[in-house]
């Protein structure tokens, strides 16, 4: 006898039919467990963007008294912003803007990326900005004034650039606001002048919202 059907002794026997089956299931409720596992790691935890000031320069910035106190300036800067989820594209449900700002107030506003513009799952966007004015309004007071005059002194200037967008992602219902600021010390360059190398700015992402 073989031992399995009486008309086939080269069946499989039940045992062996067991087996497979057994073995079956087995791999797919691993692959099952594998799945879920890598669409949570996908999904689920979401990673924090990341923004550096690669460059910056300021080849002018005058204060101006009449008629009424403003800001003239030449600022070029050069922004690397990275989305380091690796299955998630960032959508922007509002406009990319950068304010600049001094002494704690607001001169310039600029957009570096429009509504609905996305940011792909893994990669950095390189955001090139040059913007100046001959005369952009900015509430000082008598404070600010002052603070002006001590930089202008050494030439050296403290700027702060506060960058804020709104965010979808990827298979997320939820809508997510993101905020930075960017402190910069920059001198001002003079036309012939040797150029100082300019050191990166690590951006300071604000404590994000629940489920951001």
């Amino acid at each position: 006898m073989c031992g399995c059907d009486d008309d086939c002794c080269g069946c499989i026997s039940y045992r062996t039919r067991e087996n497979i089956k057994y073995g079956c299931i087995c791999f797919g409720v691993v692959a099952a467990i594998v799945l879920f596992a890598v669409l949570l790691a996908a999904y689920a935890f979401l990673r924090h963007i990341t923004i550096i000031v690669e460059d910056a320069s300021l080849t002018r910035f005058a204060l101006l008294t009449s008629p009424t106190t403003a800001l003239a300036y030449n600022l070029s800067l050069t922004l690397s912003v990275r989305n380091p989820n690796w299955a998630m594209t960032m959508k922007n449900t509002e406009p990319f803007e950068a304010a600049y700002k001094f002494d704690g107030q607001q001169f310039d506003r600029v957009q570096l990326a429009d509504k609905g513009v996305k940011h792909p799952a893994g990669k950095t966007i390189l955001y090139r900005l040059a913007t100046s004015s001959d005369s952009d309004y900015v509430s000082l007071g008598n404070a600010g004034v002052a603070e002006y005059k001590k930089e202008n002194q050494t030439g050296v200037f403290e700027l702060e650039v506060a960058l804020t967008r709104k965010v979808s992602y990827t298979a997320r219902y939820t809508k997510c606001k993101i905020e930075a600021t960017c402190p910069l010390k920059l001198r001002i360059e003079q036309p012939g002048a040797t150029t100082v190398v300019f050191e990166k700015v690590k951006c300071k992402l604000a404590k994000a919202e629940k489920n951001c």
